[in-house]
């Protein structure tokens, strides 16, 4: 069975300075409840490209992503290799607002490997990544990598 989160923020940066976050995993730390970045080339601090793996902690979980997709300044489509899903994608998509700002929509579409836990991931995951889609947003006002 496969579920799904959404969460939504609004962002005073334009979307090139919210993308510039997305794309340097080194910013995470700074702006979500994420503790520790690696990346499996380069540096966290550089821009990260599809294809690109990065390893993140979070007190004692660590989650495998590669990243799958890039569209500059719009889309960044991500995918866990690891963890307690069988199938995990994840996306942000940017939008330009008229008056100016962002529009940032963080959803993913899941499937758990243990069953019957799917209820209890939507819950945690719309959770978690409300923390992450606000700090993004409240980062990318106050910031440029």
């Amino acid at each position: 069975m496969t579920f799904t989160y959404s969460v939504t923020a609004r962002s005073r940066a334009n979307p090139d300075a919210v993308y510039a976050a997305l794309v340097r995993a080194g910013t995470w730390p700074l702006w979500s409840p994420i503790d520790a970045v690696e990346v499996e080339v380069g540096d966290p601090g550089d821009p990260q490209r599809a294809g690109d793996t990065r390893v993140f902690r979070t007190g004692r979980a660590v989650s495998h992503e590669r990243i799958v997709e890039l569209i500059t300044d719009r889309r960044f489509v991500y995918e866990n290799v690891n963890g307690p899903f069988r199938f995990y994608r994840g996306s942000v998509e940017l939008a330009q607002r008229r008056e100016g700002g962002t529009d940032i929509v963080w959803s993913a579409q899941f499937a758990p490997k243990l069953p019957l836990s799917g209820p209890f991931w939507r819950w945690y995951l719309t959770r978690f990544m409300r923390r992450m889609v606000e700090g993004l947003a409240s980062h990318a006002e106050h910031n440029r990598p």
